[in-house]
């Protein structure tokens, strides 16, 4: 019973999350410094909640670093989504082997 309850209040804040701006903010906002702060606010969310999890994702800090570094590297050429995430698998997966971590 309880997992209905739990979807209810689930449905129920994210149904206010999108309504609230609606019913607030009736004409466009105006102000250049809180439009800006409204667009980024998505991003900085998503960075909050995936940099713990990169992180601590293999269990060793040193190898989840040496797969951020090459998946930073590799972006910042403009490289495929699916090649990044398979590099810097790979470079965390090999870095571990060599540490002794794996």
């Amino acid at each position: 019973m309880s997992i209905w309850i739990y979807i209810a209040v689930m449905a129920i804040v994210t149904y206010l999350i999108r309504v609230i701006p609606f019913a607030l903010f009736r004409k466009k906002i105006s102000s250049k410094f809180i439009r800006s702060f409204l667009h980024y606010v998505p991003y900085g969310v998503l960075s909050a909640m995936t940099m713990p999890a990169i992180f601590y994702s293999t269990g060793n800090i040193a190898t989840s670093s040496v797969g951020t570094a090459v998946a930073l590297i590799l972006a910042y050429f403009d490289l495929p989504l699916i090649v990044v995430a398979l590099a810097a698998a790979a470079s965390a997966f090999v870095s571990g082997l060599f540490l002794g971590v794996g």
